[in-house]
Order: C-alpha cells, then sequence, then structure tokens
C-alpha cells in the first residue's frame, strides 16, 4: 500500500477492515516517517516503511510529478524486502479495502512462476480513453507476479528516465510492463469505483465473479444508508467474514404467485420487483449514480438501466442487516437478513394478478455454510412467502432456467 502522512490519519479506518495482523503480509509506504500521534505504531495496521528520497535520483530534474514516481518505485523498494516464499505483490492505494480470502482464491488459477499483471479499468469511460483501455487502475489495486517484479526491478529507473513526462503511476507501470511485453490480464472483481453518488445500484448488480477490491469509498455515499462511511465497510465486512465467496453475487429468482423478481445481493442488498422482469435486465445495474466528470457519452463500461418511478419497473430495497448460523431440523444454514430501511413511496403494480410488496420489512436469505460458491458460478434460489419471506439458496439443476 501507497499512501501519504498528511491524509493518514482519514485512511486507516479502511485499512483496519480487511488488514488480518500475523495473516496478511506486507506494507505501507509512506512519504515520510509517521508523526508522534502515530507512535508507538499499531500492531494492527500494516509495518510502515519510508518511501526513497526521489530527489536523489539522476533522472529527478526530468521528472514531471515526483509523487507518482514515488508511489511507482514503491515496486521496487518492497521487492528489496527481500521476503521469502512470495508468489505475488499486490499494490494498492492506502483506502482501497480487499477481500483477502477472494483474492487468494483467484490467483491460485494463474501460474505464479510466469509473468503475470493483473488488474482492472475504470468503470468510466472517459478515464480509459484519457489514459489507456490496457492499464490497471492503481486504486483497483493491481497484482504482479514474483518474476515480473524480479524482472521490472532492474529496469525501472531507466524506464522512469524513459517516461519522465508521464503524470500518474499507473500510465507509468503499465508503459515500463508494455515494453517487456506484458499486458494486462482483466479481473472484474476489482473496482477503481470512478463513479460519484450512491453506488447501491452497481453493487446490488455485481459482476459474476469473487468481489475483490473497492477504493474511492470517500468520494461516494455511504454505501449503507444511516452509518458512515467507515461503519459502512466495516458492516459489508461482516457478511465478508462469514461467507466471502458469495459476498455482493447476485442470484434471481421468481415467486410466480405473487408475479415478484427477487434479486439478492449477498451480504449487500435485496431488491424486490412487483413484476417478472427478465435476468437479462435485472443482471444491469441501476444508475443510481453519476459519473465521475464531464464527459460525453457513453460513460460507462458495462450497461445500465435508469431509476424508474413506474411501480412495476423500480424496486422496493432492503439492506443487509445481520448475519448467523441457525440450525433448523438438523441443518446447519447461514442466514442474512435484509431490511427495508424506508418506503418506496410508490402504488403498487397495477398489473393483472400483481401484488404489493409494501408489506414486507424484512427477508431472511439462507445459503449453505459448507457450500462456497465457485469462482464464476452461480446459485438458483425458491421463496417462501408465508409469515415471513425466506430465500432459500439451492444449487442449480442441470440446464435450469432462470425466467
Amino acid at each position: 500500500m501507497v499512501g501519504s502522512v498528511k491524509t493518514l490519519r482519514h485512511k486507516t479506518a479502511y485499512i483496519k477492515a480487511w488488514w488480518r495482523p500475523n495473516v496478511t503480509r506486507g506494507y505501507l509506504f509512506l512519504d515520510e516517517a509517521p508523526p508522534a500521534e502515530f507512535l508507538p505504531w499499531p500492531s494492527s495496521y500494516p509495518p510502515f516503511r519510508v518511501n526513497d528520497d526521489v530527489t536523489k535520483l539522476k533522472v529527478y530534474p526530468k521528472i514531471l510529478n515526483p509523487i507518482q514516481v514515488r508511489i511507482v518505485r514503491s515496486i521496487l523498494e518492497i521487492f528489496r524486502e527481500r521476503d521469502k516464499g512470495v508468489r505475488w505483490y499486490v499494490m494498492s492505494d492506502d483506502d482501497t479495502v480487499f477481500v483477502v480470502d477472494n483474492l487468494v482464491e483467484v490467483l491460485a488459477k494463474y501460474d505464479h512462476t510466469k509473468y503475470h499483471y493483473i488488474g482492472t479499468r475504470s468503470e468510466f469511460v472517459k478515464s480509459n480513453s484519457d489514459f489507456s483501455f490496457d492499464m490497471a487502475f492503481g486504486g483497483a489495486g493491481y497484482i504482479l507476479s514474483y518474476p515480473l517484479v524480479a524482472a521490472l526491478s532492474t529496469k525501472l529507473d531507466d524506464c522512469i528516465d524513459r517516461y519522465s513526462y508521464s503524470w500518474f503511476s499507473d500510465l507509468t507501470l503499465h508503459e515500463c510492463l508494455t515494453d517487456l511485453g506484458v499486458t494486462l490480464t482483466q479481473e472484474n472483481g476489482l473496482h477503481q469505483i470512478d463513479l460519484r453518488g450512491d453506488i447501491s445500484g452497481l453493487l446490488s448488480a455485481h459482476p459474476q465473479s469473487p468481489f475483490l477490491s473497492i477504493h474511492h469509498l470517500d468520494t461516494v455515499n455511504p454505501i449503507f444508508p444511516s452509518m458512515n462511511r467507515s461503519e459502512s465497510i466495516n458492516h459489508l465486512m461482516k457478511a465478508a467474514k462469514v461467507d466471502p465467496s458469495r459476498l455482493l453475487q447476485q442470484t434471481i429468482c421468481y415467486h410466480r404467485p405473487s408475479n415478484w423478481s427477487f434479486s439478492i445481493s449477498w451480504g449487500y442488498s435485496a431488491h424486490i420487483y412487483e413484476s417478472i422482469l427478465p435476468r437479462s435486465t435485472l443482471r444491469k445495474p441501476l444508475e443510481t449514480f453519476s459519473r465521475w466528470r464531464n464527459a460525453s457519452q457513453p460513460f460507462y463500461m458495462f450497461n445500465t438501466r435508469l431509476p424508474s418511478k413506474n411501480p412495476c419497473q423500480a424496486p422496493h430495497v432492503l439492506y443487509f442487516d445481520s448475519v448467523h448460523h441457525r440450525v433448523d431440523g438438523g441443518k446447519r444454514s447461514t442466514v442474512t437478513t435484509y431490511s427495508r430501511v424506508a418506503p418506496r413511496g410508490l402504488r403498487s403494480c397495477s398489473s393483472t394478478g400483481n401484488h404489493s410488496a409494501d408489506s414486507i420489512t424484512k427477508i431472511e436469505v439462507y445459503s449453505s455454510p459448507e457450500v462456497r460458491l465457485e469462482m464464476g458460478g452461480k446459485d438458483c434460489c425458491d421463496i417462501v412467502h408465508a409469515n415471513n419471506t425466506r430465500v432459500i439458496y439451492r444449487s442449480c439443476m442441470k440446464g435450469e432456467v432462470i425466467a
């Protein structure tokens, strides 16, 4: 992680949300030694290192943006730590939040003895257009294999000399790796979040890929209502600690007697629609957010659907409240509860045979703690709607159509 002493006070809550002392291994690189208020350095933080003084580099007079050179050279400095048994180097900002278990699982599918540059593009088209569609954005976190960093370590300063005019560390790294013949491998579970406002629409329709990281939490609204940003991310991590494989994974099912569609983003939200909407529609994020900055259309790297006041198209929204284990009839389940924060404020859908969901204030979702969701896999579900509403996750049947 790379940060600055000036902003450290505001970033530590994000680090503590995911960092596991004595489990995760790494360093927080700073521009100067932390002041007395941070000493003694807490054991709940990663150990810190002070970056090399870039003013002492031969290329310094040519450098357009010294701060960004400090950031990109952190790759060289962490390699010089010579930690044993390293397979991957994960680089990020100090306000990036990771889901470590999912990251470990995803990286296991790659051969760590080969050159790998893994990351993600921005969600915002203009950001990619301005820099590169083939560049990993550092806020989301990017991952470099050990052999690649070993090769880069002997060439990075020469590369900085070649691209001394580069204004951004992400772009400098991309240019250096391109010169080594290494291209980006995209992982959709990494999130730069070049968006503003309410990102609940995006988090409620996450790509079918393990959720790995989230960034720019200070530039968007708190992801849970009635909580601040720190409380929100800690609340999300409660679900992550219980079943990281399902975190933010979207599961869609239907209750035909009521003509309702359910869309569950596990550990985050539950949406009820008072009509049967196609899965292809529900997979598109509701555009609750706004663009990162002024630009011409298209704004986003994914399809969206606009929020609607049509009662047959607008969801009843419930948010993750709690998670616990329950034994019922000898069967152990993980139960997540989702609660309504505010009324939808619309009349019921008037289509023939549809029923209002206004009375539903809580949903319980049951899943198996013994069965991890496989990467790229999906759960199917059944709705039990009696005295309370339960969504029961199960394995999908072979060839099952969700429609």
